[in-house]
């Protein structure tokens, strides 16, 4: 007798469930599609009859003829992967190191509490107060944009991992205790499992900082990237190239951002198991 799979039954009020929650996100995405579209036709449309001056605010059809125009020379791949470049960079090591001294603040209570003041400041400190003191320290060009993005991210990945770290279960803590656990068993068994969620928050928020420190770090100091565009048509009031640089920026942050979604959701699927 061959053995036949098994297919499990699911009841006819889940399918229709199913369909239904199908059917919901269809028409979500559906209508996010169709607002954009029905801005860039609005927009298009009030610059074909004169409405809004296309010199000041310019056009969907500029903008696009702009990027065309930008790729096909080469211009723009080369300044979009600089910048590219500069956030993911910027990105591993905030992220990285941030976690990393947040698990060495957990670990050290004292020292802790005698540097969590600091690190508060320092997080409500403008950081673009600080960009002249890091052309100082590190000159000009890349190190001094990677240095302001990761100054943005770095506190606040401490910041959200300490605390992940610290609202752990007090009792889970002493029953790993009294069973003879170590310091680094409870960790790598209790907190960082713990913390699993936190850091996907954390992952997320830092896809938009990035962007802010490495644009902000580019603005001070750049002669290359999205950051430095986008000065440079302010500069010469050249709106098609302000917006087509901005709306390239936007689409690769988007595309950070879903790296960053399959990331979540392949550490989330894990963790279930």
């Amino acid at each position: 007798m061959k053995n036949k799979e098994f297919k499990p039954k699911y009841s006819d009020g889940y399918i229709k469930y199913i369909h239904a929650k199908n059917r919901r996100k269809a028409i979500i995405l559906f209508l996010q599609i169709a607002l954009l579209i029905s801005i860039i036709g609005v927009w298009e449309l009030l610059a074909r009859f004169d409405v809004i001056d296309t010199f000041i605010m310019s056009c969907p059809s500029k903008i696009a003829n702009r990027i065309v125009t930008l790729f096909a020379t080469g211009n723009m791949l080369q300044h979009s992967l600089i910048t590219l470049y500069e956030a993911t960079l910027g990105f591993i090591i905030a992220t990285v190191a941030g976690t990393m001294i947040a698990i060495l603040l957990w670990s050290f209570e004292n020292v802790r509490k005698v540097v969590e003041p600091y690190i508060i400041v320092l997080n409500s400190l403008p950081k673009i107060a600080l960009g002249p003191i890091l052309i100082i320290w590190v000159g000009v060009g890349t190190k001094a944009i990677l240095a302001m993005d990761i100054l943005i991210m770095i506190v606040i990945t401490i910041i959200s991992m300490l605390n992940a770290f610290i609202s752990v279960d007090k009792d889970k803590i002493m029953l790993l205790k009294s069973m003879g656990a170590n310091k680094w068993q409870i960790l790598t068994k209790l907190i960082l499992p713990h913390s699993i969620q936190e850091f996907v928050s954390v992952l997320k928020i830092n896809v938009g900082l990035t962007w802010v420190g490495t644009i902000m770090g580019e603005y001070l100091v750049s002669k290359a990237g999205l950051g430095y565009l986008i000065v440079y048509g302010g500069q010469v009031f050249d709106m098609d190239l302000i917006m087509s640089s901005t709306i390239v920026l936007c689409i690769l942050a988007a595309l950070m951002y879903f790296v960053v979604a399959m990331i979540e959701k392949r550490i989330l699927n894990k963790n279930k198991r």
